[in-house]
């Protein structure tokens, strides 16, 4: 069984092999409830304790402090700006939809020249609390993550210099860079400027979040039990920290062959493998967040599931090797439909 992957932080990455069944087995043990149950009533979710915050697996999200507010908003003004591409049609919110999830609702977003992205957009919100970026992971930081969409011939397909060609062109950019950066326009001030624009979009406030602390009447009784359920049966093995994932890698299909059952192999389905080589990390990906997960259908690496429901109950048949009750189902999803927060004071999903 190939070894989960745990980076304990950004700077000093440590690695345990640990398998997923016995790390299953030990959460499910410790967290309430003690064992597994077919049926959670709503009416038996205790509420929780402020006392009790740190000792949870999910812990709120917090913004971002320290961000310099003018390259915010430069990055934010590069992030919509369709020179970036190679036709001037493309920019990071051609996938990135700031107004929406923060990615799309494509199975796989449309590419350049007609072509299909390899893989599901993942959502911008929050990913700079990621360890690393992409499904594989092959992006260590966002500085790395804007290089490799900037190169992508399905994507901006250009180069640094085009792009700074063009910027240089912009009056208000020739002013505006000297004044934040002394260099001016260069590829690493518009990688940083984009890179702290991101950094800046955290979703805060969210129902879960308020009740973890301390609102007990912020989530229903529903989401309540859902929260338990998914302790209990071991989801948080994978899903835990303040952005609910995103901060290990984990083979796809660990009780169960995803990919047999799917068929039509791709070569994104080798997941990490095509970063390192190595056979260890085949099918690996990096956990997503469900940060905003009961917003972003559809889901998985290939876009191939269009329900939450059918996420849930996909992932305990594969990752955890249980078939969990549909009322179950229901109750975890009403919990992951409490993890959205808001942006600039706006409820994410919100239609005005």
């Amino acid at each position: 069984m190939n070894p989960i992957v745990f980076t304990k932080n950004k700077k000093s990455p440590s690695i345990y092999p640990v398998t997923l069944c016995l790390l299953t087995l030990l959460l499910s043990l410790s967290l309430s409830p003690a064992v597994f149950s077919d049926e959670v009533s709503p009416k038996s979710a205790a509420p929780l304790l402020q006392s009790d915050l740190y000792h949870e697996p999910i812990q709120p999200l917090r913004q971002t402090e320290g961000l310099n507010p003018h390259k915010i908003s430069l990055g934010e003004r590069l992030f919509h700006d369709l020179r970036l591409g190679r036709d001037n049609d493309m920019a990071c919110s051609s996938c990135h939809n700031i107004n929406d999830n923060g990615a799309d609702h494509y199975t796989r977003a449309p590419g350049r020249d007609g072509t299909t992205l390899d893989v599901n957009t993942l959502t911008v919100f929050n990913s700079s609390r990621n360890h690393r970026q992409f499904w594989d992971g092959r992006a260590r930081n966002l500085e790395e993550q804007i290089d490799t969409v900037v190169t992508n011939p399905k994507e901006f397909a250009t180069t640094w210099p085009s792009i700074i060609g063009k910027l240089e062109q912009d009056t208000d950019y020739a002013r505006t860079f000297p004044e934040i950066y002394p260099k001016g326009i260069t590829a690493n001030n518009i990688r940083n400027a984009i890179a702290t624009f991101v950094r800046s979009l955290i979703t805060v406030n969210s129902p879960f979040d308020r009740f973890l602390l301390g609102d007990s009447d912020a989530i229903s009784p529903q989401a309540k039990a859902g929260y338990r359920l998914f302790k209990a049966y071991g989801c948080v093995a994978c899903h835990q920290g303040s952005n609910v994932g995103g901060n290990l890698f984990v083979k796809l299909g660990v009780f169960k062959d995803y990919f047999a059952v799917r068929g039509n192999p791709t070569r994104a389905d080798l997941g990490r493998f095509n970063v390192t080589g190595k056979a260890r990390d085949r099918h690996v990906f990096r956990v997503p967040s469900l940060r905003l997960v009961a917003l972003t259908p559809p889901y998985f690496h290939d876009g191939r599931v269009t329900t939450l429901a059918e996420a849930v109950s996909i992932m305990a048949e594969h990752q955890l090797g249980r078939t969990i009750p549909g009322q179950d189902i229901q109750h975890i999803v009403t919990f992951l439909e409490s993890l959205p927060g808001e942006y600039r004071g706006q409820p994410l999903g919100h239609k005005p």
